[in-house]
């Protein structure tokens, strides 16, 4: 059956996405075997709104984020962004592209270089994009630096000088850096206390309504995504399962693996 169209007006639109990967059989099994993580999935996705992403861990949820930024290639499928055919582009258009389109990943240590302070952190895509340079590039960090709660003097500071949350939001700074419409949250918060997760997740609602953000909010806890999600898109092998406003989602879920992780959620959701 072909793909839906993709729905017009629509920030992102992505249809029929796949993703095969090799994998290698056993000692008795010569050649490979292929492994489908993303098998033919749709959504859309506004300006300014919030898709939870939700699934298991190994349903392919991180996978499918990052064939969206084509971080890792898709097997097949289209990916639309603000008109363009992302898959399309040749190198040079994609790294333009990949200003709009950025990336918080989950573990705020392991994805922030140890032995770069944060300042020079957030100033890299600045200098990479060339938005600026000299003490115009010293003051955006500072100011983005501000936007995610934490004082100037942090620039001058090193990761692993700062508390989980605080490394999530140089990680967050670092993504807006280059002005993104959209970001993919790759699990950003499961790595993080429940009262911090809180905080960052207020953060990323107060960024979103002052800069019009679209957000891809990837996350295996479903009580984290009714506090951020406008929409609910639940993944399971691959494929999505269900899709629907959170609310409505959340109270009468039509999927039997909805029902199934709803019932895992050891708080109520509101």
């Amino acid at each position: 059956m072909s793909a839906a169209p993709a729905a017009v007006g629509a920030l992102l639109s992505v249809r029929g996405l796949t993703k095969r990967f090799a994998a290698r059989r056993g000692l008795f099994q010569p050649g490979r075997a292929a492994v489908l993580a993303v098998d033919g999935v749709d959504l859309d996705l506004e300006a300014g709104e919030t898709l939870g992403l939700v699934g298991e861990s190994g349903s392919g949820k991180t996978t499918l984020g990052r064939c969206i930024l084509r971080l890792l290639e898709p097997t097949a499928g289209s990916i639309t962004f603000a008109g363009r055919d992302v898959r399309a582009l040749r190198p040079e258009a994609l790294r333009t592209l990949r200003r709009e389109m950025q990336l918080v990943f989950q573990d705020p240590f392991a994805s922030l270089d140890p032995r770069m302070t944060a300042g020079a952190i957030v100033r890299e895509g600045i200098t990479i994009h060339r938005l600026a340079e000299g003490a115009a590039a010293d003051a955006r960090v500072a100011r983005l630096l501000d936007e995610v709660g934490l004082a100037k003097e942090a620039a001058a500071r090193y990761p692993h000088e700062f508390s989980g949350g605080q490394r999530q939001r140089i990680g967050i700074a670092r993504a807006l850096a280059v002005e993104p419409r959209f970001l993919v949250c790759d699990e950003p918060v499961s790595s993080l206390d429940v009262s911090v997760q809180a905080q960052v997740i207020n953060l990323l609602r107060d960024l979103q309504r002052s800069r019009g953000l679209a957000y891809l909010f990837i996350a295996h806890d479903l009580s984290v995504v009714a506090h951020i999600a406008h929409r609910v898109a639940v993944m399971h092998r691959g494929r999505i399962v269900e899709t629907g406003a959170a609310a409505e989602l959340f109270a009468a879920p039509r999927a039997a693996y909805t029902r199934e992780l709803l019932a895992a959620v050891p708080r109520a959701l509101p």
